[in-house]
């Protein structure tokens, strides 16, 4: 079944007219994904591979809702405004592969969409994908590529690195495991979904019976997953890889959340946590996939 996107998910793209918008829009609807309409203002009447446009998320709303989902290719300097648009008409779920989002921009969205039950996934995620039913965002980056890499499965897939979910999804179907859901949570110092709440999310999914979790110096995403697990919240196997464990505190390790800060976010305190949690956490990421086959092979 998978969390969050599926086959029925219906699926709005914000930013539709522009050039990633339109070609993301493109593998998005060939891979199947139920996209409904997409918004650019002043470009209503007009369509982008068969996908009708709007001006506003409300005229989309109003003509084709209800809306379950948007996509926004928006500059991440006037994303806010987008985003704003599609909680206030009650999109549940807003997928950002926006990168370079102001701070103060981010903290507002994602308090405003806690206010109003919306999930945020990013900014700077490369999106989500249930195989075979749907994908949000540009992650697999065409259908020929997806449907090779992403295949169904019982493992959920949590990453903070856009190109590792791709690499560990592919791994886990060499292993003849598949994926239920895989999802980047995104790049940036402050994102919408942690992997905490997805886990959440996971645990009540029939067809997940383990996750596999990429994570990176910085934040304190891996601690918050750690306390799901302790506090029995969670508890399907998970097998966790942390990266970084060579950098020094205050150097950007990959991206902008990967930096250590006062002694936070370090990879041995990461580990520590998920290891005391119970969590089973390997050394390499390559790792990954042959330790969830393992396990799943005791699991009843």
């Amino acid at each position: 079944m998978g969390i969050i996107l599926n086959e029925e998910t219906r699926t709005v793209i914000q930013g539709i007219t522009g050039r990633e918008g339109s070609a993301r829009t493109r593998f998005m609807v060939e891979y199947g994904t139920k996209v409904v309409a997409g918004v650019t203002p002043g470009r209503a009447g007009s369509d982008v591979w068969g996908v009708p446009v709007c001006n506003t998320m409300e005229e989309a709303w109003e003509k084709y809702g209800p809306i379950d989902a948007s996509v926004v290719f928006v500059p991440g300097l006037v994303v806010k405004e987008a985003v704003l648009e599609a909680i206030d008409v009650g999109v549940k779920t807003i997928v950002m592969p926006v990168e370079r989002v102001p701070l103060h921009d981010i903290l507002e969205l994602v308090a405003w969409a806690k206010l109003r039950g919306t999930r945020i996934v990013g900014p700077g995620s490369f999106g989500l994908i249930t195989p075979e039913k749907a994908v949000a965002g540009w992650i697999g980056g065409s259908e020929e590529m997806a449907k090779e890499v992403f295949r169904p499965g019982p493992v959920g897939v949590i990453s903070r690195s856009g190109g590792q979910t791709t690499t560990i999804c592919w791994v886990l179907g060499q292993a003849g495991l598949g994926v239920s859901t895989a999802i980047h949570v995104g790049a940036e110092p402050i994102v919408g979904m942690s992997p905490a709440e997805l886990l959440l999310l996971f645990e009540s999914d029939s067809q997940t019976r383990a996750v596999a979790m990429f994570g990176e110096i910085g934040t304190v995403a891996e601690e918050e997953a750690a306390e799901v697990i302790a506090e029995r919240k969670f508890t399907k196997p998970l097998v966790a890889y942390v990266a970084g464990a060579s950098a020094r505190p205050g150097v950007r390790f990959s991206h902008a959340s990967a930096i250590i800060e006062r002694g936070r976010g370090s990879a041995e305190s990461k580990i520590n946590a998920l290891k005391k949690a119970g969590a089973h956490v390997v050394d390499n990421p390559g790792d990954l996939a042959p330790r969830v086959a393992h396990i799943l092979k005791d699991v009843v």
